[in-house]
């Protein structure tokens, strides 16, 4: 009888540390940057415009070597994609219940509208 062994779960990739010189290099590039490099700046070193304000803050505080990394990961957008996409969901069903509430309102006025004129189509009869 062969015993099965299921296999080790990959390891977990190990979340990059950035040293405070390097955060101070990225904000200080950062600022520097005319505002259409802004973004590829963000891009190529995969952080948020969140870390350029956290880490610019920090600098100004003069506490730069005690922050933390936030290190951005998969949940951070996907969190944000969804709560957004939620908030999307949720304004369209509000506008659909008005849209509704308006109709059932007219099919209302109609109902009355059309009971009237039988009404008064039967007397004239």
């Amino acid at each position: 009888m062969a015993s099965t062994t299921s296999p080790d779960p990959a390891p977990k990739p190990k979340r990059r540390t950035f040293s405070p010189e390097y955060k101070l290099r990225i904000v200080a590039e950062y600022d520097a940057a005319p505002p259409g490099e802004k973004g590829a700046i963000l891009r190529r070193e995969q952080l948020y415009h969140s870390h350029i304000i956290e880490w610019r803050q920090a600098r100004d505080a003069g506490a730069m070597a005690t922050l933390t990394d936030r290190r951005t990961s998969s949940v951070r957008p996907k969190k944000a994609a969804e709560q957004a996409e939620l908030e999307r969901l949720r304004k369209k069903v509000a506008r659909l219940e008005k849209d509704l509430a308006k109709r059932d309102a007219a099919l209302e006025v109609m109902g009355k509208a059309h009971a009237l004129l039988e009404m008064l189509s039967e007397s004239a009869d």
